[in-house]
């Protein structure tokens, strides 16, 4: 449960001071509140009074109160569509959010992309607007993508965009705003595949996509018995409970990189999933739990890719891109990314899964939405409001 402490006088005078900021300003000063926004814990109010029910699970308040699962469970199957981003470095490549593995960029090389991220027209206020213009229901925003790099701040990491030139929490800015509008924010976070962290699954023991096949030896890596795979599964418990601390309700955790724990059947308890599981729902009950296609087959709901067939017991999600294929911004896709009439028809197919439809938006280098994206879901809105 969680409880936001009224505004005092002062702080109501200050908030109504601020309107005056221009949004450039706004951000600046969200961020340095950082995540402690979220829970009440800066001194700069932004938050509206709230009541011990999520703001997105309002409509479900009696529910809520003797079962926050149910609750958010009966939302999801209503939601029906909700807004992916995946945002990182690779996004300043503008090939695709693969690229560190596919073109075999070293972890030191890499890293210099850190230096250049700026996300200097992230604008969480802009992007809840567009996703409740085109009647979505929640957004969700790849945390850490398998580069291992940040949008949070993390004490147990400094390859984060708050240690970057950018200075900024993305996630808690947008915590901020889908609280305010009663948006749903579920969090992507790569389980499977890290291609940074010393201890992450390594291809001998994992499959061959677990990490870039280099070359040369990566000395970023540890290796034979100085690896250790719990080192990274206590990394991984470590910052999702931040995630579940530091930025208020939550309506779900999506976990990626499924087929480096299926790889090996013989070893996935080492990744100790259910055990995560538990802790993500004895942290906030409400939260669901999806890991692609399903992991263990005991998560919330299952969120496979677009050309999903199977039938599914478990609430579903389809996820899928504006841009052809690619999740990352993609430059060489500029001019082909889908249209309002290849969203509805995406809608549809989804309905007639009884699934709901996770379309994907690839931030530009400096974070805005790209243009095409933008004017479809402009449209989308405007035929869904028929």
């Amino acid at each position: 449960m969680f409880r936001v402490k009224r505004l005092t006088a002062d702080q109501r005078k200050e908030l109504a001071n601020m309107k005056s900021l221009n949004r450039r300003d706004f951000l600046k000063m969200s961020s340095a509140c950082g995540a402690s926004i979220a829970l009440g814990g800066c001194n700069m109010q932004f938050q509206t009074e709230t009541s011990a029910v999520p703001s997105y699970l309002r409509d479900y308040k009696q529910i809520y109160s003797t079962n926050p699962r149910q609750a958010a469970i009966e939302w999801f199957d209503n939601a029906r569509f909700g807004l992916f981003m995946h945002y990182g470095l690779y996004s300043q490549l503008g090939r695709h959010e693969w690229v560190q593995l596919r073109e075999k960029i070293h972890v030191a090389e890499y890293a210099k992309l850190k230096d250049r991220f700026t996300a200097e027209k992230f604008d969480a206020d802009f992007i809840t607007d567009m996703a409740l213009e085109a009647k979505m229901k929640y957004i969700n925003i790849t945390t850490r993508h398998h580069d291992s790099f940040c949008l949070f701040d993390s004490k147990y990491t400094d390859f984060k965009s708050t240690n970057s030139p950018a200075k900024r929490d993305l996630v808690a800015e947008l915590s901020q705003q889908c609280s305010r509008k009663g948006l749903g924010l579920c969090l992507y976070y790569s389980h499977g595949r890290d291609w940074r962290h010393r201890h992450a699954p390594n291809n001998g023991d994992w499959g061959g996509s677990a990490r870039p096949k280099y070359d040369e030896t990566e000395p970023y890596y540890a290796y034979g018995q100085d690896h250790d795979l719990q080192i990274y599964v206590e990394f991984m418990k470590n910052q999702i409970t931040e995630l579940l601390t530091n930025y208020g309700p939550i309506a779900a955790i999506w976990l990626d990189g499924i087929s480096t724990p299926r790889s090996r059947p013989d070893k996935l308890h080492l990744f100790k999933a259910q055990d995560l599981y538990d802790h993500i729902h004895s942290m906030q009950p409400q939260v669901l739990v999806s890991y692609k296609q399903g992991l263990l087959g005991t998560e919330d709901f299952m969120a496979p890719e677009r050309h999903w067939k199977e039938k599914i017991t478990k609430p579903l999600e389809i996820c899928d891109t504006l841009q052809p294929k690619g999740w990352g911004y993609i430059k060489a896709d500029e001019g082909k990314h889908k249209s309002a009439d290849d969203v509805i028809e995406m809608l549809a197919k989804a309905k007639q899964m009884n699934a709901n439809l996770l379309l994907n938006t690839g931030p530009l280098p400096d974070g805005a939405i790209h243009p095409e994206d933008v004017k479809t879901l402009k449209e989308v809105g405007k035929r869904l409001a028929v």
